[in-house]
């Protein structure tokens, strides 16, 4: 590759890190948050389900506008929203204005990682090549999630819960300077439809609303008018955006995306990604402080290693796999290291929190599993994708993940509540963890199997 390809390639993975940084960077200062406004767990909780169902319902809207209006044109506009909105998240005084803002850096950050890579599949055109790129950018992006824990558990014991969103301002505002330079000029579209922004604000007025409702599950005897209410508006709004989808003359995406099964099998396996690892950063940040006395700073540190085993990993080990495994197979291989890590933390609650077993899962889902996942779902979502739709196909890739961490957050919560443990994290949990591995590797393993058998008819007939 070379150098200007390189920069390019630089600047839109830095800017899809900060996003999946910003995802994980909060776990551990919430009880510095807490402390300041005098907040339960309930409701600090929205800092996190605000930005993952903002950045996730309009992910859709940011990849449309990217195929549009310009690939490079949405990625600086996202870039600057999430800066702007993490300056005045970081200078917030009240619970309210930092849950606004929180809610803003997830509108920003889902006009950046469509555009972003939009950019660099449109940059990169060989396969070989746009793979390796992609692999390197959805790298970044693990190592943005796996990285969040440990730098925000050093930020916010050492300086304060504030830098946690101040640190991302000098990132971004080199990143504006260079990719207002180096990014490629946006191609003139002389085709430019209306994107459907109605129903993608339907559709994030229901993802709101349903999970509200599945937070609130527990409260249906004091509340049940509007938790019900609140699960009513969910249907009601949704069907309304499907509706719309086939029957307006321009919906905000085609149905028919959804003839690929390699999109419908990444998609699903996405949304249950996301629900493992949003999970599993609530867990253990959980377990390490509460259930084993770690400072937040102590707890950070301890995860420090992991950020750079993720980063060896898609350094040294990705391109070696990738190059034997499919996507379909390398998703195999990754959520094998998933399910390896569920049950090391499973086994570590039954045998008093052994530290070694504590980290040695952790190292298995943050460090090898998260990396490989990422990459080979995002290759599998696009595969089968005509180039033009590759934005929007990388939003509806990136909106099934952040929907299920939401979705997944909120259901993980409402078990705690209904089934509480003597410990912060009980089993429970780490069984649902389990479950959705299970899960993704019975869907993936499926489309390989159906995959082959259609190769086989195919050569079959040939013959």
């Amino acid at each position: 590759m070379d150098t200007r390809k390189n920069i390019i390639l630089i600047l839109a993975s830095v800017g899809t890190f900060v996003e999946a940084l910003d995802i994980a960077i909060i776990n551990l200062t919430i009880p510095s948050i807490q402390e300041q406004f005098h907040i339960g767990a309930g409701t600090v909780q929205w800092l996190q389900t605000l930005y993952v169902l903002f950045f996730g319902g309009f992910l859709i809207i940011g990849g449309k506008l990217s195929d549009q209006i310009g690939r490079k044109k949405m990625f600086l506009w996202g870039a600057l929203i999430f800066m702007l909105t993490s300056l005045g998240a970081g200078l917030s005084q009240s619970f309210e204005m930092l849950a606004l803002f929180r809610a803003l850096q997830g509108l920003g950050a889902a006009f950046v990682m469509p555009s972003a890579l939009s950019i660099v599949t449109n940059t990169f055109r060989g396969e070989q090549e746009r793979n390796r790129a992609i692999g390197v950018f959805s790298s970044f992006a693990a190592i943005g999630s796996g990285s969040g824990l440990s730098v925000g558990g050093i930020i916010s014991t050492y300086l304060s819960w504030h830098w946690v969103f101040l640190i991302n301002v000098p990132i971004l505002l080199i990143t504006l300077i260079l990719s207002y330079y180096y990014l490629p000029t946006d191609e003139k579209n002389e085709n430019r439809q209306k994107t459907d922004v109605i129903s993608g604000i339907l559709m994030v007025i229901g993802l709101l609303s349903l999970t509200y409702g599945t937070h609130e599950l527990v409260h249906i005897k004091e509340q049940p008018f509007l938790v019900v209410g609140s699960l009513v508006a969910a249907v009601v709004l949704l069907v309304m955006v499907f509706y719309r989808l086939r029957s307006v003359a321009e919906p905000l995406f085609d149905l028919k995306l959804f003839k690929h099964g390699s999109l419908v099998v990444s998609n699903a396996a996405f949304f249950t990604l996301g629900a493992f690892f949003i999970g599993f950063l609530f867990l253990i940040s959980l377990m390490l402080q509460k259930d084993m006395g770690h400072s937040a700073a102590s707890a950070g540190l301890m995860l420090v290693p992991f950020s750079i085993l993720s980063a060896l990993t898609a350094k040294f080990v990705l391109p070696h796999i990738s190059k034997r495994l499919n996507s379909s197979q390398m998703g195999v291989f990754g959520w094998s290291f998933m399910l390896m890590g569920g049950v090391l933390l499973l086994i570590s609650v039954f045998t008093g929190h052994p530290l070694t077993v504590v980290l040695l899962g952790a190292a298995c889902i943050s460090g090898v599993g998260m990396t490989f996942c990422f990459t080979a779902l995002s290759v599998l979502g696009i595969q089968d994708v005509e180039a033009s739709n590759y934005g929007l196909a990388s939003s509806l890739s990136s909106t099934s993940y952040f929907l299920g961490a939401g979705i997944g957050l909120s259901f993980m919560t409402l078990m705690s509540q209904v089934f509480p443990s003597e410990f912060a994290v009980g089993s429970l949990n780490l069984i649902i963890l389990i479950g959705y591995a299970l899960l993704a590797l019975g869907m993936l393993s499926y489309f390989i199997l159906k995959s082959l058998k259609v190769k086989q008819t195919e050569v079959a007939v040939s013959s």
